[in-house]
């Protein structure tokens, strides 16, 4: 059985719109068809398995739905459907189980917040390629979280002016460094430019230090025939990482990619706000990132403690839960990149409610290439805050040995400047 759980909010009965949801998503009909009968229906038929009711809400999440009601009656339903009914293809998946569960009338709000796979869906799909292990063989990072940046599309840099960027960067000590996912291959800075001007310095650098940096390059296209055209260039070149934009891409997309793929997946979540932002209806975040996972994303951007955008911080810690908690087994966990207005004044709260976990990628954009001694000692900075946040040293004491990060503490302290 595939295991969804919704929630509901109605003006009626909530037990009549689960067993309506059961019905209308599994074999439900408005008239009867032919060869439609009971020994088909018991055998392909979804099936509510539990109710648990919550309190009652004087706010309606849909209120053109409302009507004159003044009260609307909330609950959590289980309902099974069964494997035979819908397979293991997650297309199917969604939607039988998700999809079409909005369209149902009688509900002022429905949210998909939990969802349990059998173990054939383990062994229909291929999951990681990299994932937490890879990610840290390929940056030779053990023992701490990996230290990334991000170079910024807003900034207009051509290819060239890109690479002198990467330049300092790799100079500093940052192990991975990625495309914003804005930045694909605009006119002013073709993919396959910026390739060819970066892999040479990524590769001297390797040369020099034995550190390869990993650089994560936008690869992503409507096309997967491009998008394979994309991902061979960064091959081609030494690379070893792409980023993905996968709602933009599709769940066909990046199954496509990767089947075929040699490089570390970053899977950008942009677009997934839409889906979840309102408390009420959507789905979790929790759900959402199943799918991604089982198609075999190694990296998965969420956000992080007092972010930029509108994520609270528990949301942040559920959506670290979710990823870092195995599916199946251990290889199917992606490496969470934890990120949004990062510095290294986040470190201790982010070691603190990740249950203290370093297997993360902390992702630093400002918080790195804004602090006033520059990109290396941003870095430097945001090492020596988790080196704090891991042994239980305040910030401001461990800084008081630590140039770098005392001054990351001066400059980005009222959360403003990263």
């Amino acid at each position: 059985m595939i295991r969804i759980t919704y929630r509901i909010e109605t003006p009626g009965d909530v037990e009549a719109l689960a067993a309506r949801i059961a019905s209308d998503q599994s074999t439900g009909t408005f008239v009867p068809v032919p060869g439609e009968t009971d020994e088909l229906k018991a055998r392909v038929a979804a099936r509510v398995v539990a109710i648990r009711h919550l309190e009652p809400t004087d706010r309606p999440c849909w209120p053109e739905e409302a009507g004159e009601a003044k009260r609307f009656n909330r609950g959590e339903a289980d309902i099974d459907f069964p494997l035979d009914a819908v397979g293991t293809d997650l297309s199917a998946l969604m939607t039988v189980a998700i999809g079409g569960v909005y369209s149902i009338k009688g509900m002022t709000g429905v949210r998909i917040v939990d969802m349990q796979l059998p173990p054939e869906f383990a062994a229909a799909h291929p999951g990681p390629q990299f994932g937490v292990a890879g990610s840290r063989r390929l940056t030779g990072v053990q023992g701490r979280p990996i230290i990334g940046t991000i170079v910024k599309p807003a900034l207009g840099l051509r290819p060239e002016e890109t690479a002198e960027l990467v330049g300092e960067l790799l100079s500093s000590g940052v192990d991975f460094i990625k495309d914003d996912e804005k930045l694909m291959s605009p006119a002013y800075s073709p993919l396959k430019a910026r390739i060819a001007t970066i892999m040479p310095r990524i590769l001297d650098h390797e040369q020099k230090t034995g550190k390869k940096v990993m650089y994560a390059f936008g690869i992503s296209h409507t096309d997967p025939d491009e998008m394979m055209r994309n991902h061979d260039l960064v091959v081609q070149a030494g690379g070893n990482a792409g980023v993905i934009n996968i709602n933009s891409i599709g769940m066909g997309g990046v199954a496509f990619l990767r089947k075929r793929s040699g490089i570390v997946l970053h899977a950008h979540r942009n677009g997934w706000d839409i889906l979840t932002r309102h408390g009420g209806l959507g789905m979790e975040f929790s759900v959402w990132q199943q799918f991604w996972r089982l198609i075999g994303v190694d990296q998965f951007q969420i956000n992080g403690i007092r972010v930029k955008y509108w994520e609270p911080d528990e949301s942040f810690v559920k959506s670290f839960k979710a990823v870092s908690t195995p599916l199946f087994s251990e290889r199917d966990r992606p490496l969470p990149v934890v990120g949004s207005g990062q510095w290294g004044g986040q470190a201790p709260e982010t070691y603190a409610r990740t249950g203290g976990s370093t297997d993360l990628l902390y992702l630093c954009g400002g918080g790195i290439v804004s602090h006033p001694g520059g990109a290396g000692a941003g870095v430097r900075a945001v090492r020596q805050a988790w080196e704090a946040a891991v042994a239980g040293i305040p910030l401001a004491e461990y800084a008081k040995d630590h140039p770098e990060l005392a001054q990351s503490l001066v400059k980005f302290a009222d959360g403003k400047g990263a």
